[in-house]
């Protein structure tokens, strides 16, 4: 017989291999594991290297934009603009429309790196051991599960109510 929220004891709600939350947590950090050892050859990090795909994808883009495409905010972009910059691999300009705004867009040596990152995502694929199917699958749940706490964050986050919110409490 499946656990529903009306048949789990309210005690183990707060159980931490209960938590949605958590096994999110803990995948996000088994990732960054297995980008650490990925990336190494290609001389980032995986915050450097979502930096580099955004502007692999898009172009030159001012850093506000960017912040958006990561959601990150420009404290901690930033210093990650800046390092990347050092090593060659970006430059960061104020913008000639804005001078409030500052445009950041590929060295050469930024955009040649591009080839050699093209290998990236299928060692992270064959690493999850999950189909490109199941990949995709959980991608777009996931996608989901961001847009609605997204919401409940912009409205506040309601308070638990029934079975809801009984699964809420859980997570």
């Amino acid at each position: 017989m499946a656990t529903t929220p009306a048949t789990t004891p309210a005690t183990d709600w707060l159980r931490l291999d209960q938590q949605v939350c958590f096994s999110l947590h803990a995948a996000s950090r088994a990732f960054n594991g297995v980008y650490r050892v990925v990336l190494k050859d290609l001389g980032l990090t995986y915050p450097q290297y979502l930096v580099m795909m955004v502007l692999w994808e898009h172009g030159e883009l001012p850093v506000k934009r960017l912040g958006e495409h990561l959601r990150l905010d420009s404290g901690t972009l930033s210093p990650l603009l800046k390092r990347l910059e050092a090593a060659g691999l970006v430059v960061r300009e104020r913008s000639a429309r804005d001078e409030r705004s500052v445009e950041v867009r590929l060295t050469g040596e930024g955009a040649a790196l591009r080839e050699r990152a093209l290998e990236v995502p299928r060692r992270i694929a064959a690493s999850t051991g999950l189909d490109l199917d199941e990949i995709g699958d959980l991608r777009a749940r996931l996608d989901r599960l961001t847009s609605a706490l997204d919401t409940a964050a912009a409205q506040g986050a309601p308070a638990a109510q029934g079975e809801q919110g009984a699964q809420a409490e859980r997570w």
